[in-house]
């Protein structure tokens, strides 16, 4: 009786072991139905409204929306639902062919009419679309679009691929796009949201460039990188987005998992407020001198992006080399620009005051959804304090991000974003350093950018360009109105059973028609 009750203890320990071994070794395979995928991804958006801040983005990404044109892989342009499109010889009106045979997921044709509407809609909601061009005129007629403009813009075209300009049916309750998801003309159409649990997006029968392989796609938000990475190995989901170079340790060795990287042309800075603790100029520069962007980039991130000194990252062909960064990292220096501004310990609290005698604490604002962004913070943190700089830490939603640089509430702020989200830098440079425009909250102000950027706005010529933004490039430099911590390597992790994922140097596409799952 006792050796038979020994044998049973033997094998369940056996049986144990086996298991143990099986699931801390190696990834499970892809769990579910085969047209179904689960992905894992942050939360991004509060509101499935596409011309709510940034929020278009989720409703590409997700496979709901589509626009008049968009980037291929090698981050060149081509038709989407234009077909075609041509420049009047004077320059301030551009003719687009509308694609015919396309309909709305709910049955509605795609006219010019119903383009123009969509484009009209965009420019009533969000007050950014003006910083991208500003129209006369926009006639429709059957499938043609003619957009006209008061001065020349080189790249409308490209413009018109950003989420921002994504098509909608405006003909429809366009107050239910918040949490019904906007009608679009995407592969997929939203079955569910739940804002920071999930989004389910299912199958749009009515789609009109072919019939999408999966059914339905599950996209689970799971704000903490490592809980993603966790998910992924169990099989819990079959993608994680925003995985970094540092998860690379958690699938040694895995052959379930295919691990993608791209460097991308993603830029990631903090702007110093100069409406507000930053108006003095050598602050700014000794904070720039102080920051060891080389350790941040190669060290704390494994190398998982490129250190950062300019406004636009080296992966585009805009003087990057070339570019004289006087504000390179030197603590040093650092410190005898403070000491010869004026700037003293008074208190002996190892922090300096400023000149005038008050405390010298500055609250840098980061945003919690992409834990790369907390590494640089705690890093330049602990470099302010080395030159005797107090910085406060103030982490909040992304949401509340945007709120807080609209109200301009920081001294410094986080920012991750494309450097060319039109394919071209120029209204990335806009958007942030003119003085002129309403999204520029931190007090930045050159005359010769400003002019820079409106010649830059009117200029068609390739090498005109380039000239130009090299230009306004070393004169954001010079003024030292930026801390460019670095630019992002981007990795997309997933089952080997999920085929059809591709990596896009613009990040507006994540999930397509042509993403399925094999057994």
């Amino acid at each position: 009786m006792l050796k038979n009750r020994k044998s049973k203890f033997l094998v369940l320990i056996l049986a144990l072991f086996t298991l143990l071994v099986a699931c801390g070794g190696k990834s499970a395979k892809s769990k579910g139905n085969p047209d179904e995928l689960v992905v894992g991804v942050t939360t991004f958006a509060d509101t499935l409204e596409p011309t709510d801040q940034y929020f278009g983005w989720v409703i590409t990404r997700y496979g709901v929306g589509e626009n008049l044109t968009k980037f291929d892989e090698k981050g060149d342009l081509q038709p989407l639902l234009a077909e075609s499109w041509k420049l009047s010889d004077d320059k301030l009106e551009w003719t687009f062919k509308i694609r015919d045979g396309v309909t709305f997921s709910n049955g509605h044709p795609l006219t010019a009419e119903a383009v123009k509407k969509s484009i009209e809609r965009v420019f009533e909601k969000n007050k950014r679309a003006e910083t991208y061009f500003k129209y006369t005129a926009i006639e429709a007629n059957g499938q043609t679009l003619k957009i006209k403009t008061k001065e020349p813009v080189a790249i409308l075209p490209q413009t018109l691929a950003d989420p921002l300009f994504l098509v909608v049916d405006t003909s429809v309750n366009t107050d239910e796009f918040a949490q019904k998801g906007p009608i679009g003309t995407g592969p997929f159409v939203v079955q569910e949201f739940k804002s920071g649990e999930q989004t389910v997006v299912v199958r749009n029968e009515k789609y009109w460039n072919g019939k999408a392989k999966l059914a339905k796609v599950t996209f689970k938000d799971i704000n903490d990188q490592n809980t993603r990475a966790l998910a992924l190995k169990s099989g819990e989901i079959d993608v994680a987005y925003n995985l970094k170079v540092t998860n690379k340790a958690d699938f040694e060795g895995d052959k379930n998992i295919v691990i993608n990287e791209l460097k991308s042309l993603r830029s990631t800075y903090a702007f110093m407020n100069q409406t507000k603790g930053l108006k003095d100029k050598a602050l700014r520069e000794a904070i720039i001198r102080g920051s060891n962007r080389q350790n941040y980039t190669q060290n704390l991130l494994q190398g998982g992006a490129t250190p950062g000194k300019a406004p636009v990252p080296p992966t585009l062909d805009y003087g990057f080399n070339e570019l004289k960064d006087e504000n390179a990292y030197n603590p040093e220096s650092a410190k005898k620009i403070l000491a010869d501004a004026g700037y003293k310990d008074t208190d002996g609290d190892g922090y300096l005051e400023r000149p005038d005698g008050s405390k010298l604490d500055l609250n840098f604002v980061i945003y919690t959804s992409r834990e790369e962004l907390g590494i640089y913070a705690q890093a330049f943190q602990a470099d302010m304090k080395e030159i005797g700089i107090k910085v406060t830490l103030k982490p909040v939603s992304y949401e509340t991000l945007l709120t807080m640089r609209d109200d301009s509430n920081f001294d410094l702020m986080i920012w991750n974003i494309l450097a060319a989200n039109t394919g071209d830098p120029e209204k990335y440079l806009d958007e942030n350093w003119d003085s002129k425009v309403k999204t520029n909250q931190t007090g930045y102000a050159n005359p010769e950018v400003d002019k820079l950027l409106k010649e830059l706005s009117k200029e068609f010529d390739k090498a005109k360009r380039k000239d130009i933004i090299v230009k306004i490039q070393q004169l954001i430099m010079n003024d030292a109105a930026t801390l460019f911590f670095g630019y992002e390597t981007t990795f997309l992790y997933s089952n080997k059973s999920v085929t059809g994922l591709k990596m896009y140097p613009m990040d507006y596409y994540w999930i397509t028609k042509d993403v399925a799952k094999v057994n």
